[in-house]
């Protein structure tokens, strides 16, 4: 791809971002034709339907079009959109209940998003809102919820710490998850519940 005499193909990425900056629709194709196999790729991989890995990454390069004019040189850009791509991602299981189908996708944290880090601080508080849901539990509730759920133990375990019955603490167990996914809805939850460790 060439402009002016210029090509493209050749340019570092943050001499696209310079261009992408002033408006050089070829600058933002070169930028799709370097990454789009790969965001592609990444979104089936997490996905698993090409549909909707086609549809994920559409809007995420529309936004980042629309973006561009924010976009600081000097950052990773391949970071940066793969960054983007998780979070279109995010906002797909936000207005979808395929909880099956994507809520791997936030069993882990890109360690390289320092410099984006609105993921991290949206899933913090996402966190946050949890923890808070099930402080609101009745104490033994939340004593059998978080002696099943944070150390792992089997109901009968779990009896025998709290003593209660076996069937007492799988009851109380029920009844809290039923509450929290009252509370905060079925994907939350999941996700929430993937990501206990």
């Amino acid at each position: 791809m060439t402009g002016s005499g210029i090509t493209y193909e050749k340019m570092t990425d943050d001499d696209l971002l310079f261009r992408l900056k002033n408006d050089d629709h070829l600058a933002f194709t070169e930028i799709f034709n370097r990454y789009s196999q790969l965001l592609y790729a990444h979104a089936y991989n997490k996905l698993r339907i090409e549909s909707d890995a086609r549809d994920v990454l559409q809007e995420m390069f529309m936004k980042f079009w629309d973006k561009r004019s924010s976009l600081e040189q000097g950052n990773n850009l391949a970071g940066y959109l793969f960054i983007a791509l998780r979070n279109t991602i995010f906002n797909l299981i936000k207005s979808r209940s395929r909880v099956s189908a994507y809520a791997e996708t936030f069993t882990q944290v890109n360690a390289d998003s320092g410099i984006y880090t609105d993921t991290l601080i949206r899933e913090k508080q996402f966190s946050a809102m949890i923890e808070a849901e099930i402080a609101n539990l009745p104490p033994r509730m939340r004593a059998v919820f978080e002696l099943r759920r944070k150390e792992h133990l089997s109901n009968k375990e779990v009896a025998a710490r709290l003593g209660i019955t076996e069937s007492t603490s799988a009851d109380q167990m029920k009844k809290a998850v039923r509450i929290l996914k009252n509370k905060i809805g079925l994907v939350w939850f999941v996700l929430y519940y993937l990501n206990i460790k």
